[in-house]
C-alpha cells in the first residue's frame, strides 16, 4: 500500500471524522486551546487583556477600513504568535526538562518572534494613527 491510499484514521486515531463532525471537534479542541492557553501562560493572559483594550480602541478611531483592518490583524497577530510559541515551549518541556542548547534556542527563537509581532503592533499603529512621523 503506497502513501498515498493510507486513510486517516490509519495514520492517526485521532483522525478520520469527516462533515459537520470535524468542524464541531475542531472548534472545541480550539476552545480548549484558548483555554488551557490562558490558564497556563502568562504572557498569554497579558496579550488577551492587551487585545481586550486594542481591538475596541481600533473600532474608535477615525481611520479607513483597510487601515482599522491592519490594525486589528496586528494585535491579532501577536496571539497566533504567543500560541505557538506556548505549543513550542511545552512541546520542548514534554520532551525533557533539561537544560540543552537546541531547547534554549527554540524557547528563544519563539520569543523572539512574539517579540516581533509586539513590534508589529507598535509600527502599524503608530504609521497609522502617528502617519507624519
Amino acid at each position: 500500500m503506497d502513501d498515498d491510499s493510507t486513510s486517516a484514521h490509519e495514520e492517526s486515531p485521532f483522525k478520520g471524522r469527516t462533515g459537520l463532525a470535524r468542524v464541531l471537534n475542531a472548534c472545541r479542541y480550539s476552545l480548549h486551546g484558548f483555554a488551557s492557553a490562558y490558564r497556563h501562560e502568562e504572557a498569554f493572559r497579558q496579550e488577551v487583556w492587551l487585545a481586550a483594550v486594542l481591538l475596541p480602541l481600533a473600532f474608535v478611531f477615525d481611520v479607513t477600513r483597510v487601515e482599522r483592518a491592519a490594525m486589528l490583524a496586528s494585535v491579532l497577530f501577536v496571539l497566533i504568535v504567543e500560541l505557538l510559541n506556548s505549543a513550542i515551549e511545552a512541546a520542548v518541556d514534554r520532551i525533557s526538562l533539561d537544560r540543552h542548547r537546541l531547547s534554549k534556542r527554540a524557547k528563544d527563537v519563539g520569543s523572539a518572534a512574539v517579540f516581533l509581532s509586539l513590534v508589529n503592533v507598535a509600527v502599524v499603529w503608530g504609521l497609522i494613527l502617528f502617519p507624519r512621523f
